[in-house]
């Protein structure tokens, strides 16, 4: 579906995530100043861009190194996102990260213009909340896939 639709305005993706920073961490929450983690930080985005969201997420787990072998949060964003290779990523993109090399992707963040033009990730960790960091090495090579949202 989603591959039929222009991407969505990046400066657009970007201002929304931005809304979001410093939202505190709150597992399978999605309420922008209230708690969140990094799929409701998505979601939230989702739901600035189009209203409603299309499907609810099922429960989910926090552990990074599930070995279901499924990678359910890949398959969904395949569903309703546009996908692109991550190496042409850029700001505005929704980025895929394994935090466990054998395990599914369970991590995501939104690229975002940096200082020095570098990029950084807006993000929810469970020991920040939502925060802006540089898309450094460590978090480049955990990248698996990348997404833009539709218009």
């Amino acid at each position: 579906m989603a591959e039929l639709c222009a991407p969505a305005d990046p400066a657009r993706v970007v201002a929304i995530a931005e809304r979001w920073l410093d939202t505190p961490y709150l597992h399978q929450a999605s309420a922008r100043g209230l708690g969140t983690d990094c799929l409701g930080l998505a979601r939230g985005i989702w739901r600035d861009l189009h209203g409603a969201e299309p499907v609810a997420p099922p429960p989910y787990t926090r552990d990074w190194g599930e070995s279901s072998g499924r990678e359910v949060m890949w398959e969904a964003a395949r569903a309703f996102l546009i996908e692109m290779p991550v190496t042409a990523a850029k700001p505005g993109a929704l980025i895929l990260f394994r935090m466990v090399a054998t395990s599914p992707a369970k991590h995501c963040g939104i690229l975002v213009p940096g200082p020095a033009d570098n990029l950084a990730l807006i993000h929810a960790r469970e020991t920040t909340g939502v925060t802006r960091e540089l898309f450094t090495l460590p978090w480049r090579r955990r990248a698996v896939a990348a997404f833009l949202f539709p218009s």
